[in-house]
């Protein structure tokens, strides 16, 4: 696609602006590393946008402090873009272990994804980072079909990134964007850890 020239344009009855203007569910899958890291670009652009974000994290931890959420809060608070919400499943709604406690993490992933059904149901906001919420699915604690139709279906003009590895065959079906970050070289395949800057 050079510059941004499209190579086929359908038969759909809609304008090049109409077109233009149609929401996104983009995917970001694949072994590789930096499918959050695109997404939470693809959030920052909404920003500058002036577009409400709601992030919201599963499987991290409430605990692990990560680069991008102190960026985007900060710039959320600044009343210069858009505005944005950070909703860590560990706050509330963790699958993460804790010592001593017994809790339901397929109930917890359920809650989670009830709230993005109600979010986008009243259109709160028009972009969405639902990270590493592929994991959910694959492991049966969301319903891929409750999540297809519901994406299928959402309202208005509200723009959804997915992330994750493994994603749904049926997701990645219903995806408008998808990308597999393929895995060439990583630090860790020389035995080095993560680290503050590059990974968090």
């Amino acid at each position: 696609m050079p510059q941004g020239r499209v190579e086929n344009v359908p038969d759909d009855g809609l304008t090049t602006r109409q077109r233009r203007r149609q929401h996104v569910l983009a995917v970001h899958t694949g072994q590789g590393k930096g499918k959050s890291t695109a997404a939470f670009g693809m959030a920052l652009r909404a920003w500058s946008a002036g577009w409400p974000i709601a992030v919201f994290q599963f499987v991290k931890s409430p605990k692990w402090k990560v680069g991008e959420e102190t960026a985007l809060r900060a710039l959320g608070e600044t009343g210069k873009g858009g505005s944005v919400v950070w909703h860590k499943m560990g706050e509330g709604w963790s699958w993460i272990q804790r010592p001593g406690t017994e809790r339901d993490h397929a109930a917890e992933a359920a809650e989670g994804w009830a709230q993005i059904k109600r979010d986008l149901a009243a259109e709160a906001y028009r972009f969405y980072v639902l990270d590493e919420f592929t994991y959910p699915i694959k492991w049966g604690w969301v319903d891929i079909a409750d999540v297809v139709e519901t994406l299928r279906e959402r309202p208005g003009n509200q723009h959804v990134v997915v992330t994750g590895r493994d994603a749904h065959p049926d997701l990645v079906d219903l995806a408008d964007l998808v990308t597999d970050m393929t895995k060439v070289k990583h630090p860790m395949d020389a035995g080095r850890k993560g680290q503050q800057g590059i990974e968090w």
